[in-house]
């Protein structure tokens, strides 16, 4: 008999191939490596192609392929790069899970979030990619429903949804807090009400006689850093530097309330979250000076 036509039993098997004997007989009995032959007795017997295909059954499991796709490769009906290729997308799915949720134990640990703060997190940032984005979505669809496309302020919601919140695939600890701010922000009705007042009303730099943003920020950036009350003499002095002074009082107070209008923290907020998620570099709040400025003109009104 040659090596080829040798057989061996189950035991001799696993000697030669460093299996346990109940591994090869459960990949038997799926049918993955059936034996070559039976001895008088009712034994199971395998020949030399038994090895190499144990060997590679090995091989393939310890790659994490389950039995009925390791019998497809055996019976030719797939191949190995094909199945290897869907491993890879499975497995990159499966990393990019286990970064989510390391990103958020970090964060619950540095938070020291309790439990429901945690529950809301790991809900929050394991959402994929599509369902992330629909959340955004479906905030500016219910935002900016009956909107005209050429309304004066469309180009808020095009901004809004032109912009994905996109939580990278190993977020830091800040990238999951934004995410979970943001979603809870997109989920106040008050915030909702006051971007649709935005996109109903139009631009700010659009009002007439609305002064020059670079020159407010500027200036009341100034009078914050001060500390200049927007009613004192010295906030009057720094007001007349950004509006005309001859401005009457019913057209200070017209103007004060169109730029409250566009002067909201949660917006900006909302943009500095895209910022963190995003990786944007940040840029300094521009709301501070603005509400100082809503406040000088009515105080000067």
């Amino acid at each position: 008999m040659s090596d080829r036509d040798e057989l061996f039993t189950i035991g001799e098997l696993a000697r030669r191939t460093g299996l346990a004997v109940r591994t090869i007989r459960f990949w038997s009995d799926a049918g993955v490596v059936p034996p070559t032959d039976r001895s008088p007795t009712g034994y199971r017997l395998y020949d030399t192609e038994a090895v190499a295909r144990l060997d590679l059954v090995r091989t393939l499991r310890e790659l994490g392929l389950d039995l009925p796709t390791v019998h497809r490769v055996l019976l030719r009906q797939t191949t190995v790069a094909d199945v290897a290729a869907a491993h890879v997308r499975a497995l990159d799915a499966e990393i990019r899970t286990l970064r989510v949720r390391r990103a958020v134990l970090r964060s619950v640990a540095h938070r020291g979030s309790s439990t429901e703060e945690m529950r809301i997190m790991h809900k929050m940032a394991k959402l994929s990619a599509a369902e992330r984005q629909r959340v955004i979505d479906d905030f500016v669809d219910a935002t900016f429903a009956g909107i005209p496309d050429d309304a004066p302020g469309a180009h808020i919601a095009r901004g809004m949804r032109s912009m994905p919140a996109e939580l990278p695939d190993d977020p830091s600890p800040e990238q999951v807090d934004a995410w979970v701010e943001l979603a809870e922000l997109v989920g106040d009705p008050g915030f909702g009400e006051r971007v649709r007042a935005m996109a109903v009303t139009g631009a700010a730099g659009a009002e007439p006689g609305a002064p020059d943003p670079a020159r407010v920020s500027a200036v009341a950036a100034q009078a914050l850093s001060e500390g200049v009350a927007p009613d004192s003499a010295r906030g009057r002095e720094l007001l007349d530097q950004i509006v005309d002074p001859a401005l009457p009082a019913d057209e200070r107070v017209r103007l004060a309330d169109s730029m409250a209008t566009f002067t909201d923290r949660r917006v900006e907020r909302y943009w500095q979250l895209l910022g963190v998620l995003n990786g944007w570099p940040a840029r300094e709040p521009q709301v501070p000076a603005w509400e100082w400025f809503i406040d000088a003109l009515r105080a000067a009104a």
